[in-house]
């Protein structure tokens, strides 16, 4: 059973930071692109930043020298370092597992259950 579960979220003061973690378990973790969507109430979900197997990054311009993602192959596990935050980033963050390959992906295989962030201003 492929299980993806994030930590991390919470509620911080604009210009704040957050690290999300999001452990895996039950997929060959190496051979799969992560990335980390999120949805604010009334919008669509977007992926917001993305990493291949290989290590090749992808960020949505709305986060872009803000986020870093990255990953821990040896510990199954991607991270989401989120500098500088601001009331619009407010969101359910999800974390996503896709076979596809590349790091700025449409569709994923697996998506994680969510883990909010509030950002106050």
């Amino acid at each position: 059973q492929v299980k993806l579960v994030e930590s991390g979220g919470g509620l911080v003061q604009a210009g704040g930071s957050l690290r999300l973690s999001c452990a895996t378990s039950g997929l060959t973790f190496g051979a799969y692109a992560m990335g980390w969507y999120r949805q604010a109430p009334g919008k669509e979900r977007e992926l917001v930043a993305g990493i291949s197997s290989g290590g090749i990054t992808y960020y949505a311009d709305s986060v872009k020298g803000r986020f870093g993602i990255s990953r821990d192959n040896a510990k199954n596990t991607v991270y989401l370092q989120m500098n500088s935050l601001k009331p619009e980033d407010t969101a359910v963050y999800n974390c996503a597992a896709s076979l596809r390959g590349e790091s700025r992906f449409t569709a994923y295989n697996y998506l994680g259950q969510g883990t909010q962030v509030t950002v106050s201003s």
